[in-house]
């Protein structure tokens, strides 16, 4: 599978970004599943809820199916956090996998940037990023600058350097 990473700082626009990719490549029949990073403690699942009771009473996974949709939840405990591969590896083939976080994780990378943010850039660093998506000019980088504001121009640059054909 193809796995591109679209990293950044908070309120950046990654999210508004990669919904945009999803809807690009989906409509040009492009498979698409995406891994997004919760940097806390996150939820799905709520107090009261059957899945909820049961994983309150020790169940490692649960399950929620429906004829639409299912989900699982999996208790990694005092475990490591799995790596991103492990996750990667759930999925079922696509043809793109688009991962939102995972900033220091060696995987292709594209990073996006915002004017005005007080956060530090991730490239030149990082030299999995192989491009910046950024909504100001950015004159002396040494690796492409796309437009945060053209989501197609941005799949485009991911379409050819993967050889999707769109």
């Amino acid at each position: 599978m193809n796995i591109v990473g679209i990293v950044g700082w908070r309120n950046s626009g990654k999210t508004t970004l990669i919904t945009r990719l999803i809807e690009f490549f989906s409509e040009r029949g492009i498979s698409v599943s995406t891994i997004k990073h919760a940097h806390h403690a996150f939820d799905i699942d709520h107090p009261g809820k059957d899945s909820f009771l049961h994983r309150e009473a020790g169940a490692h996974e649960v399950l929620v199916a429906s004829a639409r949709r299912w989900a699982l939840m999996h208790e990694v405990g005092e475990d490591d956090e799995p790596l991103l591969e492990e996750h990667i590896a759930r999925l079922a083939p696509v043809d793109l996998v688009i991962v939102e976080g995972y900033k220091r994780h060696p995987h292709i990378k594209l990073e996006v940037r915002r004017e005005g943010q007080e956060a530090s850039d991730l490239a030149p660093e990082d030299t999995d990023i192989m491009a910046i998506i950024a909504d100001y000019p950015i004159p002396d980088s040494t690796i492409p600058i796309l437009p945060l504001n053209d989501p197609p121009a941005v799949a485009r640059f991911i379409s050819e350097f993967f050889k999707l054909a769109v």
